[in-house]
């Protein structure tokens, strides 16, 4: 039995969202979300075939396993937001599709599909504003239920091309002169995750043009745009988290980061002060801290990370402190001042071979 089977099962099953828009783009979505006008849980349970493995009675929603597969079946459903800037609260489940399309962020998003048919069903016009490469909220008080949906039409006017419609902007902008800094940072971080995910320059650009760095925090004043692109560009294969690369000069205070952000900030903050007068003490500096975190001083301090990431890291020494212990050395905090008087010796001869540095490391000590 396959995902076909479960099309056929039932006239009230509906793509809507993303995967109506990308194919009414002509491109590929990896989602199979679905929405059952109804109670999706019962009609889950109606089926004789899959496999259920998670129930959400909350939302009405259930995940089906077909095939090695997992659907996300969803209920239909009105949404209230009794705390602006949080998670939503469920109103009713089994709800018409047209009130159920209402709930979400912007038209191009709220166009359905049916599963069986495959007629295209749109109450809200966003098949001309996909024509139109525009991005329309559904009401006026969108941004202020949720405003990660700023952050989200970020991410899809870079990733399509699109544009905001005149009043989206209007009210984007009204949201953004009194943000309610009592939103969900958890979810506005996920969202600048993956709009920064897409490494383009112009998302940098939008947020700062338009005022969106005004999110993060009441603290957090303009900032000059950088390039920063095509240093991610350069050494993406080595970059974890994109995002931090793009962000991690402004004020995250209010995020929630991990251990391995948060020490890619705080060692950026300390290299702003860091004495770089030398190779070596660049070299020292720079040794021992992510990349991302010389990404963000590249942003200021460009020449001096570029000749290290290029160059300057690439310098190895050729001794180790087992050479002093074979020499008869015994461990001591003489070691490390000699081999970084070598080190730095290399670093302005790298032509220095293992015997010249082992004679010079002998000298010292």
């Amino acid at each position: 039995m396959n995902i076909i089977n479960l099309y056929e099962k039932s006239e009230n099953l509906f793509f809507v969202g993303g995967i109506v828009r990308d194919e009414l783009l002509g491109k590929k979505s990896p989602d199979i979300d679905l929405t059952f006008v109804g109670d999706a849980i019962e009609f889950a349970r109606s089926l004789d075939f899959g496999e259920i493995t998670q129930i959400n009675e909350e939302f009405g929603s259930v995940h089906l396993k077909i095939d090695n597969k997992t659907i996300d079946i969803t209920s239909t459903r009105t949404e209230t937001y009794p705390k602006k800037g949080q998670l939503p609260v469920v109103d009713k489940i089994a709800c018409p599709l047209k009130d159920d399309v209402q709930r979400r962020d912007f038209t191009v998003n709220a166009i359905a599909k049916n599963c069986k048919s495959g007629e295209i069903v749109d109450y809200v016009g966003g098949i001309d504003d996909l024509k139109n490469k525009t991005l329309r909220v559904l009401h006026d008080k969108s941004f202020i239920d949720d405003p990660t949906r700023i952050i989200r039409g970020l991410k899809f006017a870079v990733r399509f091309g699109f544009e905001l419609d005149e009043h989206t902007k209007k009210l984007q902008d009204e949201y953004l002169q009194n943000v309610n800094y009592e939103m969900s940072f958890k979810r506005l971080k996920d969202e600048l995750t993956d709009a920064f995910k897409l490494n383009k320059q112009e998302v940098l650009h939008k947020f700062i043009e338009q005022n969106l760095y005004k999110l993060l925090s009441a603290d957090q004043r303009s900032a000059k745009e950088v390039q920063v692109q095509p240093l991610v560009d350069k050494y993406k294969n080595e970059i974890k988290n994109v995002w931090i690369c793009y962000l991690g000069s402004f004020d995250l205070s209010n995020l929630s980061l991990t251990k391995t952000e948060t020490k890619v900030i705080d060692d950026y903050k300390k290299l702003l002060s860091a004495d770089l007068s030398s190779d070596f003490k660049v070299y020292k500096a720079f040794e021992k801290v992510e990349i991302e975190s010389l990404i963000l001083l590249a942003q200021t301090k460009k020449e001096i990370v570029e000749k290290y990431l290029d160059k300057l890291r690439k310098i190895k020494l050729q001794i180790s402190g087992e050479d002093l212990i074979k020499l008869g050395y015994k461990p001591s905090r003489k070691f490390a001042q000699a081999l970084d008087a070598v080190l730095q010796a290399v670093i302005e001869n790298p032509t220095l071979n293992h015997a010249q540095q082992l004679d010079m490391v002998e000298k010292i000590m």
